[in-house]
């Protein structure tokens, strides 16, 4: 018999991230998420086999956190259904402030980032995103909108207040940070794969029959590498990989870049 988990009360990492997602969306829309939850009752966690030994689930989550955490760069690949509208992201980060990735806001369209340093941000949206933010506007605006920025990349300075929320999935400290869990009621499933590795499942069942799946690598260091969300009013998908590999995030060329206070 599994165990089940009620709520409110210690944040879980699948939704302390979703929140950061979508804190990163009001690029131009506001989305709120978040839940909570704690620990669990009924029956005692069985104890684990395998490439972990003895451990329990909730033993084995704890470790994978922890060696999460550990991380110096990490991609994430997020497909979030959230109660603004769905939204799909995939950025690659490390703790020297590099960062590049898409993110796509149900109807409103995409934004493409890239953070080569801690001083610049810049952002560059599709088509049907200016549209849609230009919505409203007069016939001439929305075509001088779509003339000046089609195309080419905003600069920001990655210290303005404005660009906070831009760059939320970038903060990998804060991104590492976020992977706090109540593991308690954790049960161990069978062994699958998971982009090309060998991982163990473990699910989380909580009061009203939410349940997070926690991918957690059984080959070298036991990194989660995927996090699934059923059930409840948002579901979704958190996949990790890259752990430690460098990330790729040049500035664009001058001749595509539009200064932010260069805007009309």
């Amino acid at each position: 018999m599994s165990a089940t988990v009620p709520a409110p009360a210690r944040a879980r990492a699948s939704h302390r991230i979703r929140r950061r997602a979508a804190l990163a969306a009001t690029l131009c829309a506001a989305v709120a998420l978040g839940a909570t939850a704690c620990g669990p009752f009924g029956d005692a966690e069985p104890k684990a086999s395998g490439p972990f030994g003895e451990l329990t689930g909730p033993q084995i989550v704890d470790k994978a956190i922890a060696t999460t955490k550990t991380a110096k760069s990490l991609s994430m690949d997020l497909d979030l259904k959230t109660t603004d509208g769905p939204i799909k992201a995939f950025v690659s980060t490390d703790l020297q402030g590099r960062c590049a990735g898409t993110m796509t806001i149900d109807t409103t369209g995409t934004a493409e980032l890239i953070r080569p340093d801690d001083k610049a941000v810049y952002l560059r949206y599709d088509e049907a995103f200016l549209k849609e933010q230009s919505k409203g506007e007069s016939p001439e605006v929305q075509a001088a909108v779509l003339k000046q920025m089609k195309g080419r990349w905003l600069k920001t300075d990655a210290k303005d207040p404005d660009a906070k929320d831009m760059v939320e999935l970038c903060d990998l400290k804060a991104l590492l940070a976020d992977f706090e869990q109540s593991t308690a009621g954790t049960v161990q499933g069978e062994e699958t794969m998971v982009g090309g590795k060998k991982a163990l499942t473990l699910t989380q069942t909580y009061k009203g029959g939410e349940k997070d799946t926690f991918y957690v690598a059984t080959e070298g260091k036991p990194y989660l590498l995927k996090i699934v969300t059923t059930g409840g009013k948002e579901p979704g998908t958190i996949a990790l990989s890259g752990y430690d590999k460098p990330v790729t995030a040049t500035a664009p060329a001058k001749k595509d870049v539009l200064d932010e206070k260069d805007l009309g």
